[in-house]
């Protein structure tokens, strides 16, 4: 048996299987009971339309009140999330979100808003976007910031829309974006939806744009530029503003894909380097729940020239004036906006989290941000350089990228390695991502996590390194200490089951 690390927090002992509710109960068995109704015994189909009833549902199943909670108690031991452990996917940047954030979000007066309420009964909701507007234009180096986008895709939408608005108000909107193959995964698909051509510009063998590989791709044709920076690679791109003045001379602007601001917030300002456009991921830097605890939301910061084109409703405030104190308002006379992007105006849930994180944390919480992020980071590739290779020696900033090519030498891909760590009880690494990378292994700590839980997960990957040189043959088969070994991923893909069929009908 592999000696796992004291440390592991791997999976042993009691495992609870768990089939369908469909596949369990006995027909008569109740989980509740009612009082009787107070109403005459009634036909349904004498008193209500054809139409209007619904026959018995096939198979639907009868249960008593443990077997569910059981059910569900068993299903909630299956998942792992961010309060079981490290969520170590480099990219997403998975943190630990505090429960204050929560516990705000879920006053009354926010969650039980309704988001047609007139403006003079929601004036606290519209204060609340209206500082967190500027909290993160401030952060940023930005004129203005938009809420409303739902998510991070669709804040690099409503980036490249006001981009081509912007163009097309000066009497062309051009052709083409220039996305660098170390950006982020969604940005060609944007390029696409916003009606541009996506052209991919080559990073240099260090992992960075190079301005003469910019300035050759560069015409009266190009919209924009669409960066993520720190890069797909943890790099910081170098030469952001010699590359936001070779665009700006040719009249094109920067996009800047802030989903690893978490590597620079309090630190450096996009802004200030010439960046013309940012949308933020609240739910990776500001203390929003990710994946399934969602929703996400992508604000979008942009610089003074861009302003006339955010989306509706803006939120302003009025000043006190003799009629009367101040007070905020939605803005719906802005001519030359992109329009809406969404009904109502955003993730409002999101903003209260985030908002009450950046008064929690203040200026100086948010520099820590940052400063933890590129510690854990640095930390981390210093404990593993010698078990994996390195693609690039330039220093790593909020997370860091290994690949396989030592363990392939022994017949272990990336995917092995990734299965294995499921076995230590860790959630596995981004892998295969970025593309640039053969046999990747993306890993981001982030800033929430402990030095013991960086060292934890450092001690499972190199008991991984050792037992690829030492017994292949065991890294090739996990995970093993889970109810679910490993699964025929390409079937899964070519052949997914989406529906449930009774037992009946499968015989």
């Amino acid at each position: 048996m592999t000696d796992f690390p004291k440390t592991s927090p791997g999976a042993s002992g009691l495992q609870l299987r768990e089939g369908l509710l469909f596949e369990a109960g006995t027909p008569g068995r109740k989980g509740a009971s009612l009082p009787a109704a107070g109403v005459p015994d009634v036909d349904p189909a004498a008193e209500l339309p054809a139409e209007l009833l619904r026959g018995e549902i096939d198979g639907m199943p009868e249960l008593s009140e443990p077997e569910v909670v059981r059910h569900f108690v068993r299903l909630s031991q299956w998942n792992y999330g961010i309060d079981s452990g490290p969520y170590p996917l480099g990219s997403c940047t998975m943190k630990y979100n505090p429960k204050s954030s929560e516990a705000f979000a879920r006053l009354g007066g926010f969650a039980q808003a309704h988001p047609m309420l007139p403006e003079e009964d929601c004036q606290g909701a519209l204060q609340l976007g209206h500082e967190l507007e500027r909290a993160l234009s401030e952060i940023a180096g930005f004129a203005a910031t938009t809420l409303q986008p739902a998510a991070g895709a669709q804040g690099e939408l409503c980036g490249l829309l006001m981009i081509r608005a912007y163009h097309q108000a000066r009497g062309n909107p051009r052709k083409k974006v220039l996305v660098p193959d170390t950006a982020h995964g969604t940005n060609p698909a944007t390029v696409t939806l916003a009606g541009y051509q996506a052209v991919k510009l080559p990073s240099g063998k260090d992992g960075v744009v190079e301005p003469a590989a910019v300035a050759a791709a560069l015409d009266e044709d190009v919209a924009a530029l669409m960066m993520t920076n720190p890069n797909t690679l943890g790099l910081f791109e170098r030469n952001v503003r010699e590359i936001a003045d070779l665009l700006h001379a040719k009249g094109a602007l920067l996009y800047n894909d802030g989903a690893n601001l978490n590597a620079l917030v309090g630190v450096a300002r996009p802004g200030d380097m010439g960046v013309d456009v940012m949308h933020f991921n609240l739910h990776k830097t500001f203390a929003t729940p990710h994946g399934g605890g969602g929703p996400g939301s992508g604000p979008v910061g942009v610089v003074e020239a861009l302003v006339p084109f955010l989306p509706i409703p803006t939120i302003r405030k009025i000043l006190p004036h003799e009629h009367g104190p101040a007070h905020f308002s939605l803005d719906f006379d802005r001519p030359k906006s992109i329009g809406r992007l969404r009904t109502f105006w955003g993730n409002f849930g999101m903003w209260v989290r985030a908002y009450a994180l950046i008064r929690e944390w203040g200026p100086e919480g948010v520099r820590k941000t940052a400063q933890l992020a590129v510690l854990n980071a640095s930390y981390l590739r210093k404990l593993l350089e010698g078990d994996y290779h390195l693609p690039f020696s330039a220093a790593s900033l909020h997370e860091v990228i290994f690949s396989d090519r030592k363990q392939r030498d022994h017949g272990v891909s990336a995917l092995d390695i990734a299965k294995r760590l499921i076995d230590h009880g860790f959630h596995p690494p981004t892998i295969y991502f970025p593309l640039v990378v053969p046999g990747a292994l993306m890993i981001e700590p982030t800033e929430t996590e402990s030095p013991e839980a960086v060292e934890a997960l450092a001690a499972a990957l190199k008991a991984i390194a050792r037992e690829a040189v030492e017994d292949p043959k065991a890294v090739q088969a996990a995970p093993t200490r889970t109810l679910v070994r490993r699964l025929d991923e390409v079937r899964a893909a070519r052949q997914p089951v989406l529906r449930w069929k009774p037992k009946a009908a499968e015989r």
